[in-house]
C-alpha cells in the first residue's frame, strides 16, 4: 500500500504538468495534504477537547460554565492554527514564492 501511495504521489506531477510546471503541480498537491493534515488535526484536537470538558462537567456541574468558557478559548486557538495553514496553502497557491 505504502509503494501505491508513493507512486501516486511521485507521479502526480507529471499528470497535471503542462509545459514543464513542475513546481505548480506539486504546490497543488502540497496544498491540499498540508491542509488535510491541519484540519484533522484540528478536529481531533476540538473532540478532544470536548470530551474533556464534557466530562469534567459531568464530575463537577458547579464549574461547568468555567469550563466551557475555557473550553471556546481552546477551541478558538486550536481553529487558529487551521487557519494559518489555509493562508500558507493560500499562498503556495496563489503567491509561490517559488515560481519567481
Amino acid at each position: 500500500m505504502k509503494k501505491i501511495v508513493f507512486l501516486l504521489v511521485a507521479l502526480t506531477g507529471f499528470a497535471f504538468a503542462a509545459d514543464g510546471e513542475m513546481i505548480r503541480s506539486y504546490s497543488v498537491l502540497a496544498a491540499g495534504l498540508g491542509l488535510g493534515i491541519a484540519a484533522l488535526g484540528g478536529a481531533i484536537g476540538m473532540g478532544n477537547t470536548a470530551a474533556a470538558t464534557i466530562s469534567g462537567t459531568a464530575r463537577n456541574p458547579g464549574i461547568g460554565g468555567k469550563l466551557t468558557t475555557t473550553m471556546f478559548i481552546a477551541l478558538a486557538m486550536i481553529e487558529a492554527q487551521v487557519i494559518y495553514a489555509l493562508v500558507v496553502a493560500l499562498i503556495i497557491l496563489y503567491a509561490n514564492p517559488l515560481l519567481g
